[in-house]
Formats: C-alpha cells, structure tokens, sequence
C-alpha cells in the first residue's frame, strides 16, 4: 500500500462525494415539493431538454441502470407527468414525451434547483467556474479516448 496515498486528496473520490452531497441536497428540494426520486427527476430533466426520448436513450444520458429509469418513467406516467409511445421509426422502442402537467412540474423543479445551484455558487468567481468546466470536459475528452472507459454518449448541447 501506498503511503503516500491520501483518499482526501483522491480526485475520483472527491468528486464522487461532492456530486452526492449536491444531488442529495438536491433532491430535498424535488422529494418535499413534487415526491420525485432522484432518477424521476433525472427523467423529467433529460425530456424537458430533449423532447421526446427513448428509455435506452435516457438510461445512456442520465447514467442510470435502466431498472431505474424503467420504475422511473412508470412511476412518472402512472402520476401524469410523462407518456410512453411506440416509437414511429422503430417499433421496439419506447419513446417518452412530458405532458403537460409534467411541464408545468419540472418548470417548478429547474427554479428550485437553479436557486440550489445559486447559493453553491454564490462565492465562486465566474472565472474559476469556467477553469472547472474545462478541467471536465478535458476529463471527458480523456475517458472518450481510454478504450477501457465506459462508453458514454454525449449529451445534446444546449443551443446558444
């Protein structure tokens, strides 16, 4: 064993922690006002940036196991916020659209999380955001290139 080694200073570690105390946190906020999971509000999130998605493609951008999203999108439906289709172009999929209620959730959801969002980032300068956003995605662009990396799909950008 390595000495040396401190799991604080640990960068996986670090940000595995952070990422749960913020979702955790999050999802506060989302279980109190509207009683969603965090792989419901994952689902809600992805179609209200998306549209009409399938099950595989949620499970792939939200990084969720598809049992999740599977009880998630029915638990969604079975409460009105979102419908399942077959899909047009391939009949073995399903395909996911909020409906309107679902709409007027997550609008309800994003204003409660971008008010989370501001007060963790209320003391944090605009331009080390931006040197934390390049360190990601230079750690994305190094996982795409490591063929022992789990395959991730790029989610869609939002336009400008």
């Amino acid at each position: 064993m390595n000495s040396r080694f401190r799991l604080s200073d640990f960068l996986p570690y670090r940000l595995a922690v952070i990422s749960e105390r913020i979702s955790n946190r999050l999802s506060v906020d989302y279980a109190a006002s509207h009683d969603l999971s965090v792989a419901e509000w994952r689902v809600l999130v992805h179609l209200q940036h998306c549209g009409v998605v399938s099950v595989r493609d949620i499970q792939h951008f939200t990084n969720l196991e598809k049992s999740r999203v599977s009880r998630a999108v029915g638990r969604l439906e079975k409460a009105g916020l979102v419908e399942k289709h077959s899909s047009t172009n391939d009949a073995r999929l399903i395909e996911i659209i909020l409906t309107q209620t679902g709409r007027d959730a997550i609008k309800a959801l994003l204003t409660d999380a971008t008010q989370t969002e501001a007060r963790l980032l209320k003391d944090v300068p605009p331009a080390d955001m931006a040197a934390f956003y390049r360190v990601i995605d230079h750690f994305h662009s190094v996982l795409d290139d490591d063929p022992k990396a789990k395959a991730m799909p790029k989610p869609p950008l939002d336009s400008a």
